[in-house]
């Protein structure tokens, strides 16, 4: 399908590839998913500025959503991915796959930073508020990692708390 990106659209890939520390706060259907696939080929393709992407996803969009994006649109056909789920010998074999793309799910992210060479220069954190506790698993495993990504791209439909707790209304 060809990709006619909304001015907004335009504008958030653009703020991406000209910074390398971004967030893009969007409702969900806005399209912060083709926002940051797009902006990656350009880095990877067209500017080389990155050579090897890892995108943290809950698991059904990782395993679901950023697959079909990248099939979906046709100027993200040159993109590679692997997806990185199921068993831990599926996760290995997923990374030994030579890929621009490796989509992981966020509960297999520390697994990740102490079984594997950290060789990603771009990190996307796909639903960025479930990384706010600093006591988690999760985000004491990528704060080890952190100053090896070039870039990193945060995504969320909900960047602060609505209610008591945290918790939306």
């Amino acid at each position: 399908m060809k990709y006619s990106p909304h001015e907004y659209q335009k504008y958030a890939t653009e703020y991406i590839e000209t910074h390398p520390v971004a967030a893009v706060l969007l409702s969900m259907g806005l399209g912060k998913t083709s926002i940051t696939l797009t902006a990656l080929n350009d880095l990877l393709f067209d500017g080389f500025e990155i050579h090897k992407a890892i995108v943290i996803a809950p698991l059904r969009v990782a395993r679901d959503t950023w697959p079909a994006e990248i099939e979906k649109w046709d100027h993200l056909g040159s993109l590679i991915y692997s997806v990185v789920v199921g068993t831990e010998a599926e996760r290995l074999a997923a990374l030994r796959r030579q890929a621009d793309i490796y989509i992981i799910n966020r509960e297999n992210v520390a697994w990740l930073v102490e079984n594997h060479r950290w060789d990603f220069d771009a990190l996307v954190i796909d639903e960025l508020s479930s990384f706010k506790s600093s006591k988690a698993q999760r985000f004491r495993a990528l704060k080890k990692v952190r100053p090896l990504c070039g870039r990193v791209i945060g995504l969320t439909g909900t960047p602060a708390p609505q209610g008591p707790g945290g918790l939306p209304r």
